[in-house]
This record gives C-alpha cells, sequence and structure tokens, in this order.
C-alpha cells in the first residue's frame, strides 16, 4: 500500500515538476464548484493527492456526489464529500473553505474565442459568486471560468455589492499561459520544461496574452518567434481542433489550478517568496483604465503580497503589450457592466 501511495504522489510530483509536503496540523478545506466537469473532475483527482488539503468539497449541477465517492477511495488523508446541487448544498459546500475554486462552465467549440462563451459562464459564475460570498467571503477566490479576463471582474462587483470585496482575496488563475509558454520554448530550445519559467502578462485570452521571452534570456526572431507567441496566445485553440468539438483543454488546465492552488497553500501555511503569474485587481496600468491585470504576484497568508511590475520589454514585447491593454481593458469594462445589469436574484 505504501509502494503505491509513494507512487501516486510520485507521478503527481512528476507532472507538476513540484513536491507537496505538508502536515496536518495546516492543511486545509477547499471547494471546487463545477467539480464534475471536464476540467473539475481532473482538477478534484489532483487535490486529493496534495497532502495540504484536509477536507475537499465537491459541488456540480449533476455529479458531484459521484466524483466525491470515486476519488475518496484514493489513500490520502484528506476527507472528500460531494454536494447535490441547490442552495443548502453550495452553502454546506462553501461553509468554512479556505479556497474555492470556479472551473464551472460551458467548454469552447471550433471557431469560439474565450469571448463567444461569455453570456453563459457569466451567469454562472454570478450564481456561484453571490453563494461565495454569502457562506464564505474571506476565503480565497480562484476563477477558472473564461473568459476570466471578464469573470474575475463580474466576481469582484458581486463581492462588492454585498460589502466583502478584498482585493487580495480574488485570483484569475492564467497558470496555464506560463506552463504553455515554458514547454513551449523548451521544444524550441530541446530543455527540460521544468526547469523553464517563462513570464507571461496581461490577461487570459488571444491578444491578451503577452509572453516575455526576454525575461528569460531568449531571443527569437521573424517567422519563429511570431509563431511561438501566436502559439501561447492561442494553445486552446490548438487543443479544440484536435479534439475534434468534443472539448477543450481540460487536463492541461486542471494541472494549472492544481499547480496554483498548491502555490497559494504554501503561501499560506507560511512559505515565503512564493510567487506565480495571476489576474488580479492591480495598480500596474490603472492609469489606462486597466483595473486588473496578470503579472507575477507573490502570495502570503493574506493572499495578495506584492504585485511585480512587468519589467523590462523589448520593443517587440512593448508592441504586444500595448495591444494587450486595449483588448484587456474592454475585456474588463465588460465584464463590470454585465455584473450592474445583471444582477441575478
Amino acid at each position: 500500500m505504501f509502494a503505491t501511495r509513494r507512487a501516486t504522489q510520485a507521478a503527481f510530483g512528476a507532472l507538476q515538476s513540484r513536491s507537496f509536503s505538508a502536515t496536518a496540523a495546516n492543511a486545509t478545506k477547499v471547494a471546487v464548484l463545477g467539480a464534475a466537469g471536464g476540467i473539475g473532475q481532473p482538477l478534484s483527482l489532483l487535490l486529493k493527492l496534495n497532502p495540504r488539503v484536509s477536507e475537499l468539497a465537491l459541488y456540480d449541477i449533476k455529479g458531484a456526489p459521484g466524483v466525491a465517492a470515486d476519488i475518496s477511495h484514493i489513500n490520502t488523508k484528506s476527507i472528500v464529500k460531494g454536494y447535490e446541487p441547490g442552495a443548502e448544498g453550495i452553502k454546506e459546500c462553501l461553509t468554512g473553505a479556505q479556497i474555492v475554486l470556479i472551473p464551472a462552465g460551458v467548454p469552447r467549440k471550433p471557431g469560439m474565442t474565450r469571448d463567444d462563451l461569455f453570456n453563459t459562464n457569466a451567469s454562472i459564475v454570478r450564481d456561484l459568486a453571490k453563494a461565495a460570498a454569502d457562506a464564505c467571503p474571506d476565503a480565497n477566490m480562484l476563477i477558472i471560468s473564461n473568459p476570466v479576463n471578464s469573470t474575475v471582474p463580474i466576481t469582484a462587483e458581486i463581492f462588492k455589492s454585498k460589502g466583502v470585496y478584498n482585493p487580495k482575496r480574488l485570483f484569475g488563475v492564467t497558470t496555464l499561459d506560463v506552463v504553455r509558454a515554458s514547454r513551449f520554448i523548451s521544444q524550441l530550445k530541446n530543455t527540460d520544461p521544468a526547469n523553464e519559467n517563462i513570464t507571461v502578462v496581461g490577461g487570459h485570452s488571444g491578444a491578451t496574452i503577452v509572453p516575455l521571452l526576454s525575461q528569460a534570456g531568449y531571443s527569437l526572431e521573424g517567422s519563429e518567434r511570431d509563431e511561438y507567441v501566436k502559439r501561447v496566445q492561442f494553445g486552446g485553440d490548438e487543443v479544440v481542433q484536435a479534439k475534434g468539438g468534443a472539448g477543450s483543454a481540460t487536463l492541461s488546465m486542471a494541472m494549472a489550478g492544481a499547480r496554483f492552488a498548491e502555490s497559494l497553500l504554501k503561501a499560506a501555511q507560511g512559505q515565503s517568496g512564493v510567487i506565480e503569474p495571476t489576474f488580479v485587481d492591480s495598480p500596474l496600468y490603472k492609469d489606462q483604465g486597466v483595473t486588473y491585470f496578470a503579472s507575477n504576484v507573490e502570495l502570503g497568508p493574506n493572499g495578495v503580497e506584492k504585485i511585480h511590475p512587468v519589467g523590462n520589454l523589448t520593443d517587440y514585447e512593448q508592441q504586444l503589450l500595448d495591444v494587450c491593454l486595449k483588448d484587456l481593458k474592454g475585456n474588463i469594462e465588460k465584464g463590470q457592466k454585465w455584473a450592474q445589469e445583471n444582477p441575478g436574484n
């Protein structure tokens, strides 16, 4: 049994290129909203393998108890429970949660952008955010549901409307952009992707995703550079097309979400110097009307501890950033306007 457990945890450690270590004394309750979906199931599985998690609460409009029963057999210590849909179920799921991950929503199909998903996913995120604002207003909120550039502002507006908004506790999970940027450069340069950590700033869709290769000491030129940037910005389309419209980037997104949750758990439990890219309420470009922005963020017990500036850019990277800021401003304002005009019941 112990050999099996070690093998399982070693496999997960290899997947994330990070090791998990914790004691029961500083573990925590984590809730996943949308746990039976394409991202939610593998995300819940990865969280079950994390010894920092003492209680895993799973919620969805259908199937969460089944997912919970399945992963509860995995031989790690965390307690897992799935909750039935409805007001009472989600309230019980969220009560006492320190971290809430929201991967709920509909996936992209061929030809769809993240923005095409807006109306459906906006309603889903709004309703889940309202439940979290009521049941666990001090929890760290990790938004995965696309379009993140708009769903994070929607969540903020909901929390503001209830008087419980804390900008240090709200995160848009953009980790997959860094994972892709690091993996793709390793393929070009024949390096170990585990040793790559390409800074990616901006937002989490298309041209708002800005990889900063220069800060990792790399310089690509011409078509190779353009193709690399396009692949980082539109990597999700590559997966949608490969799956023939039957799904989107679910497994890699689950890994990225689990990685960010682990970093937040480490920081919350006292580890210093934990830095991850994430889309947050940021001062960096507020003078240009961009109130949320993804950059490297130092995490701590209170959530956001320090927002790092973008740093030095090449002329090409500055051009990418200029396009990003224009698009991002519109995405953010769209989310804010929608939330204000569609408060729900």
